[in-house]
């Protein structure tokens, strides 16, 4: 089903590493500055209804950003977004 929906998946060059690789390592930075930042407030409680929130919030942003990026691949390499000319 996915080498139907996108046939190069397979194929990563050199380049693209380094663009995964970077992009690897500025999450990681950024997610361990974000728990620095926050294991530094100091006595900041979230409760548990609350990181369930958090997580299922976060995964449905994901989710749904993917989904619609993944549309707009489709759409485009599909043709549904070419403009017909009437001559």
């Amino acid at each position: 089903m996915w080498r139907d929906f996108w046939p190069s998946i397979g194929r990563v060059t050199r380049g693209g590493w380094v663009v995964i690789t970077v992009l690897g390592v500025l999450l990681a930075a950024g997610g361990f500055g974000a728990w620095q930042i926050w294991t530094s407030l100091g006595d900041t409680v979230i409760s548990t209804h609350g990181v369930v929130a958090l997580v299922l919030g976060a995964v449905f942003t994901l989710l749904l950003g993917g989904g619609l990026m993944a549309l707009a691949f489709y759409s485009a390499r599909h043709g549904h977004d070419d403009i017909d000319h009437e001559k």
